[in-house]
Parts: C-alpha cells; structure tokens; sequence
C-alpha cells in the first residue's frame, strides 16, 4: 500500500500536534512536529542572545544549530533535542512562546527549517503539522488538512496544558499572545499562515479529541485507498 503524506496547518491552540501524533500513531506513520523545530530555533537565538535585526548573527546562530527528534522509551513519546540536550521541556515556556513568531518570519530561518522538514518527509509516510506545510513545505501533499478554533477556547487549552507543566499563565496573557502570533504569522511576508486551496477546514471549537482525531485519520485512510 503505498504511503502519503498528511499536512495540517492552522493557528496555535488548536490542537494540532496533539491530533497528528495520534494519527500518525493510527497510521503507523512518522510524526514530525514542524513547531517544536521552530521553538528549538527560538530558544537557540534565546540562548545565544542573537540579535534577530543582524543578519550576519543570524547566520552565524543557524550553523550552530542541530535539531533531531528521538523517542523516549519511558513514554513512548517523540521529545525534540537542540545539539544534543533533550529541551521538549523547555520549548513549550511562554518564554518561548513569546519570541517564537518572531524568530519564524525571519526568511533565513524558515528556508533552512524548510529544506530540513522536506528532507524528513522525502519518504512519505509522515504526518506534520505546522502552519506553511501545505502552502510551502508539502504543496503536493496528497491530504492537507486547516485546523481552526474560537481565540478564547484556544487560549483555555494552552493554559491547561501550562498549568500540567508547572507553569501558572493568566488567560488574558495567553489570548493577547495568541492573537499577536496569529496576527504575525498570517500577515509575515515569508511562508505565512493560510489555508491552501485544497485543504479540508475542521473547526476544532466544539470537537473532543478523539473526534477530530477519528475524522482526519477517516479522510487519510481515503486518500490511501485512492492510491
């Protein structure tokens, strides 16, 4: 049978990562979190203080920078890695979360992660999710799926899955940042967040997991058969 590659895009909060892990669980395929890439990025520059208005710090902070995924046999789950250092932890602060818009708009960095998630999708058999995946990473994806949900419940689940880390954000902080991440990622010149022509718009507002999850993986076992 042979295999596809499945490309979900859509605003922060809306359970994207969560959703393609479990199809790709449900498929046997590989799932590749094209957001925690761009987080590890941010941390990076965090790390390294890079002046993100120097291009030549830019460069220089982006030939440093190594990111792998590996599975933690513990939990069974896939954690990112920044040069060696497991950071899953670290990459999902508001910290994070507060520069991460910031550091994706930049071209030099969204071609470089570019060409690394096209590299790992080379293969087929991926689910990745993201926000340019079926715009600009998988434009020949075989299904592309846009996630989408109200501003406030997306900001009630990112608190939740704060609040499980250890970290206490107040809500208002939370939607004042999603909406500003939507506003950058949908207005950046490079790669900006849209729905593609032929994607398959789910609004997750009023789904339970297991919905959404059960529906997309429906419409890829579609795809599969239609191949």
């Amino acid at each position: 049978m042979r295999k596809i590659v499945i490309a979900i895009d859509g605003f922060s909060g809306c359970g994207k990562s969560s959703t393609a892990k479990q199809v790709a669980k449900k498929l046997g395929y590989t799932y590749i979190d094209s957001g925690a890439m761009y987080r590890a990025t941010t941390l990076h520059f965090l790390n390294r203080f890079t002046v993100l208005t120097n291009p030549k710090d830019v460069d220089r902070a982006l030939k440093s920078l190594e990111i792998s995924f590996h599975k933690n046999e513990e939990t069974g789950l896939q954690e990112t890695y920044l040069n060696g250092l497991n950071v899953e932890r670290k990459i999902r602060t508001m910290q994070v979360s507060e520069k991460v818009s910031e550091v994706s708009k930049i071209k030099e960095v969204r071609r470089e992660l570019v060409s690394q998630q096209q590299r790992l999708g080379k293969h087929k058999g991926v689910v990745m999710d993201g926000r340019d995946i079926g715009t600009v990473v998988f434009p020949s994806a075989e299904l592309k799926v846009f996630m989408t949900a109200d501003l406030k419940i997306r900001a009630e689940r990112r608190q939740q899955e704060l609040l499980e880390k250890g970290e206490m954000v107040e809500l208002e902080k939370i939607i004042h940042n999603l909406s500003e991440r939507d506003r950058i990622d949908s207005s950046r010149a490079e790669s900006p967040l849209k729905k593609a022509e032929d994607a398959v718009e789910i609004d997750t507002s009023l789904l339970d997991f297991e919905d959404q999850v059960c529906e997309i993986t429906h419409l890829a076992q579609q795809k599969i058969a239609a191949n």
